[in-house]
């Protein structure tokens, strides 16, 4: 089967998660014992219930806070073991620790404006899957995006943005030109459409993400962060 053919229904099910059931997992509810050791998430399917498990806390209201004592960084200082890497915006409102209430050595952040895929951060993302054993890969895209407007802008005025500012526009450039001029909120479609892109560019630019998802070890699934609520709901 050729990689540029693979859907996000075929990623998400050859990492043990179907698009049905991911999305049930959204209606997970916290675990009742508020001790903040949390489960282990061996599988990719556990990891995703235990990241939106911890979002519903946050959101709510009652976040725990694990992982972030002196002794929890002590315990780390030797080794860590992640069980969930993210790919984010770089956006200073959407830290993946805080939003999934997450704490030290918990997650293996990866963040840049725009949460786009490029070699350096798939280098970063293949050593956490083959250092650590990952089970799942998160991209987390948020409403309201500026790298997205900023792109919009860019191709409705035909200007150019300064600095390297540029690199960030020109590569969200193919995303989000086909959505520019159609109905609805322009800025909201192609934040989700550069959700899903990242998701199949993950899977089609890396031979490692491509076998652990065949082999039923890895999960890639994409994320919307909502900036008014605190929800993360998948895309898809």
């Amino acid at each position: 089967m050729s990689s540029q053919n693979v859907s996000r229904r075929s990623l998400l099910a050859a990492g043990g998660l179907t698009a049905a059931g991911a999305a049930g997992v959204l209606g997970l509810a916290a675990p009742a014992s508020a001790h903040p050791t949390e489960p282990p998430a061996p599988t990719p399917t556990t990891a995703l219930n235990r990241l939106i498990a911890g979002n519903k806390r946050f959101y709510k209201g009652d976040a725990r806070h694990p992982h972030q004592s002196l002794k929890d960084l002590h315990d780390l200082a030797s080794g860590q073991h992640p069980f969930a890497i993210t790919l984010g915006c770089a956006d200073s409102r959407v830290s993946p620790e805080i939003l999934f209430d997450q704490g030290l050595g918990d997650l293996f952040d990866n963040r840049v404006a725009g949460n786009i895929v490029d070699d350096l951060l798939l280098g970063s993302i293949e050593f956490a899957i083959e250092e650590f054993g990952v089970p799942l890969i998160v991209v987390v895209g948020h409403e309201r995006c500026g790298a997205i407007v900023a792109t919009i802008d860019a191709i409705e005025n035909g200007g150019e943005a300064p600095g390297h500012i540029g690199t960030i526009v020109e590569a969200l450039r193919p995303v989000v030109e086909p959505l520019v001029g159609g109905p609805g909120d322009v800025v909201e479609a192609a934040v989700k459409a550069n959700v899903l892109a990242q998701v199949q560019a993950l899977f089609d630019q890396s031979e490692i993400v491509r076998e652990k998802v065949h082999e039923g070890a890895l999960g890639v699934v994409g994320a919307r962060y909502d900036l008014d609520n605190g929800k993360v709901t998948l895309v898809g």
